[in-house]
Parts: structure tokens; C-alpha cells; sequence
């Protein structure tokens, strides 16, 4: 039987134990056995770190099926207008939650021995890995959903929890990276880069790119306070500087691609995505339509054409296809009008051998772009911007190259065009933050949900930016049809799961108003004055 998961409390597994003990009252030898040679009590710290770094990459692509329609990265053309197209939930689903159960369960506990293990140990390393992947998970789980549960987490002997206002998850999250960047700086005691390599399937044991994670994360984590009056974005740039220097740090998860759960969750094989589409605002920032009629090379190389070979979007207002002949339909990511394609090498992302990331060089230089700006340093936020898209056209190139699938490279002339264009690469004067956060969302699209919803939010959706008199997201609009329960508003933050927080702690979730219908329209503390 799968036992209970998902949520920091024991409730369903005291109520399995109970059952179990009940029907084996008087079975007193058998509950006297207390090893098991085919299943040691005590596992070797490193052997922790596969299944977690596993659902640190994986756990964001679940809950990006759904994220990617709030941000309309994708739709889910149906009969019927869909609840997340919509801003809105499923109500009685764990639809959305994925991280959720990974950071209460996948890491929980495990996470929690592991660290216990490698400072025992003096392994160093392992300890500042674990740190990384505590503050990596609280940092996304404080995005998706706001108020979470962390100074009573993992607690065996509560079966409530109340729930941690989202400033003090914040400040949790800079102490363990804080922690993690003195940790992985030290080489004595048991820092071993092959002892740690057998559990790290992405920086194969090297100690020295985990430092440039962890200042990675800290600069994504100090520039969401962009709206706050202690933004401080010399602090974020320094973040950055210490971070990835090129594409060759880019946190990667490959997978074996052996068994499902080994197969990328965006691949056709695991069938997750033969029904979603792009939509027209993504379209609409690749294909000329908002800068100046300039078609990005990338437009051909990530997204699907239509039968009849045009680049065409989905309108989330309309039901279905809309008006769209069959030749007109996009095909879908694999480049199939229907289901087809398994095991046919896919396009960009989207094929089961493409790998992964975590944090990307170029995602990070966008940071620093925007942080540089916003400090008036309009050279500094040009050169970040430019490395910002020559690194992501490479690493469009990089990921259409894992399974050799079938679209073309993108040429040097044709990179080197497209960054000459003044509509996408302007001089410094004329840089502005229209430039900066489309390009940072082209380059997270289809993987980077947490940080680019977030993004979407701290500039409310729809704000204009000074300098250019458009939106910072140009074209983007909220759905004119808003779920029931949103109240005319849009959406702000996932609800918590439902098969923990709204089965067994609803006093906790009382106590933040979460039980209120229109909770997910409330706004995040991270994104407010």
C-alpha cells in the first residue's frame, strides 16, 4: 500500500499504523523483529541526494502544466473554457501541488536525515548541497502558494500545523542559503568530490558549481523584492557575479530515459502534454508582432507550426480551436496535430532525453539585467540582456541537440542578425524593461514556471513601464472570462494541497483565511509594497 504523502503531518499514516497494530494483536513475536538484512535501518548520506535532485528538477514541470496557463505559456484547447486558463482551480485536487508533496515528503524526512548524516560526517559538501535543495524548496513553495508551514514542519508529534507568514519564509530561505555558501567554500574535514558525485546527477560531486548554485538562487531570491522599499540591486548583481559564468554551469538533469519515472516529464513518452498548445501571447513575442517585426530564430526551434508551416498561437478566450481549419491548428510541442510521436525525438524541451534545468546562465543574466536597470546602470543591464539571449539561443541549440531532433541549429549568421537588430538590442539608452522581462520569459518558457510567475506578479500582469509606454509583458491580457470564484480578480497564488491542508489541517488554513473561495487571488507579501 502507498503510504499517505504529501504534507508535513502523520495524520493518514497513525491511522494506517492503527489498523495495522489492530489486526495484529497477539502477533508479538512477529512486531519483536526489528532488522531486516534485505533492508538496512541506515543508508550512506549520499545515497539520499538521487531522489531528491530528481523532484527538484521534475516537481516544477508537474506544476507547470498548470502554472503555464496562468502565465499563458500553453493552453488546454477542450469543449469548454478550463478552470486554470481561467485564473482559477480545481476544487478537491491535488491539480497544482506537486511541490508541495515533494518538499513535505519527497525531501521532508530524508532531507532532514541526510543533513544530520553528512554533519555527522563532516562531509561539508553533501551538507551544503542539502541546505541549497531546503532553501530551493522552501523558496518555490513560498512562491507558488504564499503562506507556508516551515517552524513546525516535519514535526512527528503534531497532526495540525499553522501555517508561517511569508516574510519569515523569506528570511529562512537567505539564512540556509547564507549557510549552504560557508559550507560548500570549506575543503576539510570528509569533502569528497567522488564521494558525492555517486549521488549528484547533476554536478557530478563538484563542490565549487554548487557554490555558484547557491549564489545563483540568492540573486533569484533578493531580486523578488524588487518591490520593496530594502531592494538592494548592487547586492543581487554581486549575487550574479559569483553565479554562472557560462552555459557550461547551467544545473542540467539528464535522464536515463529507462522507465517512466526516469523519462523526461516533458517527453511525448510520458504523455503529458500531446493536448496543450502555445498560445498567441508567446507566439506574439517571437514572431515580430511586439518588437518591430523581427522573427526570432528561436520561434522555429522551440515552438510548433501548423500543418501549413505558419507559427500560429491559441486565444485562451476561445473554446478550442476557435475558428482554425485543421491546416491552421498548431500541432502540438511534439509537432503532431493528434497523439502521435511516441518515442520520436521531440522539439527543444519537449522530447524524453532533453535535459532539464534548475537555473540556467541565462536566466540569471536577465536578473542581473533587470537588477542593473533598476539601478540606473543602463550598460551593465545592456551587456547582462545581450549574454542573456546569445546564451539562451545556445542553449536552444544545446537542447534540440540531446536526442539529435529534428529542428535545425540555429546558425552564427542568424544569432548574430538577430542580436544586430535595434527592435531587440538596443542601444543602452534605449534599453527598457519591455526588452528585459520578455526576453527573460522567452528564455524560462516551458521549465522555468516558479521564477517567471513571479515575475508576471511583481509587475502585476499588465503594468506599463515607463520608458516605453508599453506593458513590461507586451500583448499579455488576463482572461476576460475569470473563474466563478476569483471575484473579478486575478490570480496571485496557488491553494495549498487539498489532500493534506483541506483533509486534515483546516484550522491552519482557517487561521490564514485559505478557506475563503477567492484565497488564490489574494496577493503575496513578496509582491506588495
Amino acid at each position: 500500500m502507498k503510504p499517505f504523502s504529501g504534507m508535513p503531518m502523520k495524520k493518514g499514516r497513525a491511522a494506517l499504523l492503527a489498523a495495522f497494530m489492530f489486526v495484529m494483536v497477539g502477533c508479538e513475536d512477529f512486531l519483536d523483529v526489528n532488522t531486516n538484512p534485505n533492508a538496512p535501518e541506515t543508508v550512506a548520506a549520499n545515497l539520499y541526494l538521487p531522489p531528491m535532485l530528481h523532484w527538484m528538477v521534475t516537481g516544477p514541470a508537474f506544476d507547470g502544466r498548470f502554472v503555464g496557463r496562468y502565465t499563458q505559456q500553453w493552453t488546454f484547447p477542450t469543449t469548454s473554457l478550463t478552470t486554470w486558463d481561467r485564473m482559477g482551480y480545481d476544487p478537491s485536487s491535488d491539480n497544482g501541488a506537486q511541490q508541495w508533496r515533494d518538499v513535505y515528503w519527497s525531501f521532508g524526512q530524508n532531507l532532514i536525515d541526510m543533513m544530520t548524516l553528512a554533519g555527522a560526517e563532516e562531509r561539508w559538501d553533501l551538507l551544503g548541497v542539502g541546505y541549497i535543495i531546503k532553501a530551493y524548496g522552501w523558496q518555490n513553495l513560498t512562491d507558488l502558494h504564499g503562506e507556508i508551514i516551515v517552524k513546525e514542519a516535519i514535526d512527528q508529534t503534531k497532526f495540525s500545523f499553522n501555517y508561517d507568514t511569508q516574510e519569515y519564509v523569506y528570511g529562512e530561505v537567505r539564512r540556509l542559503l547564507d549557510s549552504a555558501i560557508v559550507l560548500l567554500q570549506r575543503t576539510d574535514g570528509a569533502v569528497d568530490q567522488a564521494y558525492l558525485a555517486r549521488g549528484d546527477k547533476i554536478y557530478a560531486g563538484d563542490r565549487t558549481k554548487w557554490l555558484k548554485f547557491a549564489h545563483g538562487l540568492l540573486a533569484i531570491h533578493l531580486n523578488h523584492y524588487s518591490n520593496k522599499s530594502s531592494y538592494d540591486p548592487a547586492a543581487v548583481i554581486e549575487a550574479v557575479d559569483n553565479s554562472f559564468t557560462s552555459n557550461a554551469d547551467d544545473a542540467l538533469l539528464t535522464y536515463p530515459n529507462t522507465q517512466n519515472d526516469d523519462i523526461n516529464f516533458l517527453g511525448r513518452t510520458r504523455g503529458n502534454f500531446p493536448s496543450y498548445r502555445q498560445t498567441e501571447f508567446v507566439v506574439g513575442l517571437m514572431d515580430g508582432t511586439q518588437f518591430g517585426g523581427v522573427v526570432d530564430p528561436r520561434l522555429s526551434r522551440m515552438l510548433s507550426p501548423s500543418p501549413d508551416g505558419q507559427y500560429r498561437g491559441l486565444d485562451i478566450n476561445v473554446v478550442g480551436f476557435g475558428a482554425l481549419s485543421d491546416a491552421e491548428r498548431p500541432n502540438n510541442f511534439y509537432g503532431f496535430p493528434g497523439t502521435g510521436g511516441v518515442q520520436v525525438p521531440g522539439r527543444y524541451l519537449f522530447d524524453d532525453k532533453a535535459k532539464m534545468p534548475a537555473m540556467t546562465y541565462a536566466q540569471l543574466q536577465f536578473v542581473k539585467a533587470e537588477a542593473a536597470y533598476l539601478m540606473g546602470d543602463r550598460v551593465t543591464a545592456l551587456e547582462a540582456y545581450t549574454n542573456g539571449i546569445s546564451a539562451h539561443i545556445d542553449f536552444v541549440n544545446a537542447r534540440n541537440n540531446d536526442n539529435n531532433q529534428s529542428p535545425t541549429q540555429i546558425t552564427a549568421a542568424e544569432k548574430a542578425a538577430f542580436l544586430a537588430d535595434t527592435a531587440i538590442v538596443p542601444t543602452a539608452d534605449n534599453l527598457t524593461l519591455t526588452h528585459i522581462m520578455s526576453q527573460k520569459y522567452i528564455a524560462q518558457w516551458a521549465w522555468g514556471h516558479n521564477e517567471l510567475w513571479l515575475d508576471m506578479r511583481r509587475y502585476h500582469y499588465t503594468d506599463i513601464d515607463p520608458a516605453s509606454g508599453r506593458q513590461v509583458f507586451p500583448g499579455f491580457a488576463p482572461p476576460t472570462n475569470l473563474y466563478p470564484d476569483n471575484g473579478g480578480k486575478v490570480v496571485q497564488r496557488i491553494r495549498p494541497r487539498y489532500n493534506s491542508e483541506y483533509v486534515w489541517n483546516r484550522p491552519g488554513l482557517d487561521a490564514i483565511g485559505g478557506l475563503a473561495l477567492d484565497y488564490h487571488t489574494v496577493p503575496m507579501w513578496i509582491t506588495e509594497p
